[in-house]
């Protein structure tokens, strides 16, 4: 095993620790999104059975859009489905880069 500059080392432990720090971030702000997306859905449960032809407004790329609270409650399901999935992804990846972070500190 050949030498390694400690200021190199130095370097790649922070470049680590920034890396899991931003995955970290970045799951904080979907767990937010996906805390939206279930209150949203808390909200217009009762609206849906009650009516569910009412109107209702979404915001879609910038554009505000009318539909009815049925549909907007799919769509707002499948969003929050979504935000879900990602987030499994990124606690996984989390796991995974603090392992080799943890490694990389016992080995070094």
């Amino acid at each position: 095993q050949q030498q390694r500059n400690p200021a190199a080392l130095a370097q790649e432990y922070q470049s680590r620790r920034q890396e899991l720090q931003a995955l970290a971030t970045k799951i904080g702000e979907v767990e937010a999104d996906r805390d939206e997306h279930r209150l949203v859905l808390s909200t217009l449960e009762p609206i849906v059975k009650a009516e569910p032809d009412r109107k209702a407004f979404r915001l879609m790329g910038g554009v505000l859009v009318e539909k009815n609270v049925r549909e907007t409650e799919g769509a707002v399901k499948e969003g929050e489905a979504g935000l879900t999935q990602l987030l499994e992804q990124l606690v996984e990846q989390y796991k995974v880069k603090e392992g080799q972070l943890n490694e990389f500190q016992q080995k070094y």
